[in-house]
Order: structure tokens, then sequence, then C-alpha cells
């Protein structure tokens, strides 16, 4: 009986510590949904930096840095769509500046995206850039099988996920440092915090994990 009762205490023990965490995880969550009082951003710098701020998220978050009077370096592949958020800024918000950088964020560590860095690099030379939205993504192909698809479709979802997040980052961040002021937010997915794993989504899970612990 004494052996049971030991084994009963110790899966006790451990089930209660796995409840804690999972309460800790959900209430660690919880708090940012508290009401607080708004930041205001332009102490970190006048300028923010959005990766694919076209649509979705990046739209949004550009809109509403531009309403709070952040200027913007708008980071996306597609001039078209680059430039309609760029007069859709200038419209809404007339003492907001804007430029558009065009960077396919699939090509980066290909000779095309060092090139298109190298702009990116010398968009920002000078700016006095205090935010980095790394929004871009890329979710297709979506639940498949690793031979389903062709392999060039798994790197270009690593490519833009995880490398780029990185590469963009290093392109910001010394003036940041160099300043001693700025922040970076990057746009992960909640199914990296709720799904242990994610079948048939294997790399786009494992590459938006990458953010949660990316540290700059």
């Amino acid at each position: 009986m004494g052996g049971n009762g030991a084994w009963f205490m110790s899966l006790a023990v451990l089930g209660a510590l796995h409840v804690a965490a999972v309460a800790f995880r959900v209430l660690s969550r919880l708090v940012l949904l508290l009401p607080r009082r708004p930041t205001d951003l332009r102490r970190y710098g006048a300028w923010a930096v959005v990766t694919g701020p076209t649509s979705g998220i990046g739209q949004s978050v550009a809109l509403e840095l531009a309403r709070r009077g952040i200027n913007l370096v708008l980071v996306g592949r597609d001039p078209a769509k680059l430039q309609d958020i760029s007069d859709t800024i200038s419209s809404t918000n007339p003492a907001v500046q804007t430029k558009t950088v065009v960077v396919d964020l699939a090509l980066v560590a290909t000779p095309k995206g060092d090139e298109a860095l190298r702009l990116l690099r010398q968009a920002v030379a000078g700016l006095d850039v205090g935010v980095l939205v790394n929004n871009a993504g890329l979710a297709k192909p979506c639940a498949l099988f690793l031979h389903e698809a062709d392999v060039e479709a798994w790197v270009r979802m690593i490519r833009v996920n995880l490398w780029a997040l990185t590469e963009v980052a290093a392109a910001v961040l010394p003036g940041m440092v160099e300043r001693g002021r700025g922040a970076v937010v990057n746009i992960g997915s909640g199914t990296t915090q709720a799904i242990p794993s994610f079948p048939l989504y294997t790399i786009y899970h494992a590459s938006k994990r990458y953010h949660a612990f990316y540290v700059f």
C-alpha cells in the first residue's frame, strides 16, 4: 500500500504541475486583454518598418501606426499593392510620410533576395526607425504531406517565415542599438501556442514557432 500511495502522490503532483503550467499560459494571455493606457510609440522613433502591409494583420497594423503619427517604411513584393496602401495612408493621414520597398521575402538567401535587402538597408539608412513589425508570413502549401508538394514550396515558406524575419531584423536593429531605443514585434501564430504539434502543417508550425523564441 505504501508503494502504491507514493506512486499515486507522484502522479498527483505531476498532474497538478501540468494544470498549473497550462493555467499560467492561459492567464498570461488573458492579461493582454486587460485595458491599458495606449503606448506613445513615437518615443521609440519617428519611423516604423512593416513587412507584409498590404492585407490582413499587416495592413491593419500599418494603418494604426499611421493613425498614431508614425511614418512608415512599407515592405512587400507587389509594387501596385504597396502603392495602394501608401496612397490610403497619405489620404487619411496627410502628415505621415511613407516609403515603399519592393522585396520578395521568398527570395531571401538567394542573389535576388540579397539585392532586395540591400535596397531595404538603403531605405532605412538615416531614418529614426523605432518600431519593426515582422508580419509577413507564408502559410501555403496547406495541409499536405511533405512529398505532396514541390520541395521549393516548402523552402519558400521557410525563407519567408524564418530567414526573412532574421534578415529584416538584421537590417533594422543596428540603428535601434545605436540610438538606444526601439521595439520589435514578431507576428507569430496562435497555433504554435495552443497545439503542441500540428499534423500536415509541420513546416509552417515550426517556422512560426521560431517567432516566439527568437529574441532580438
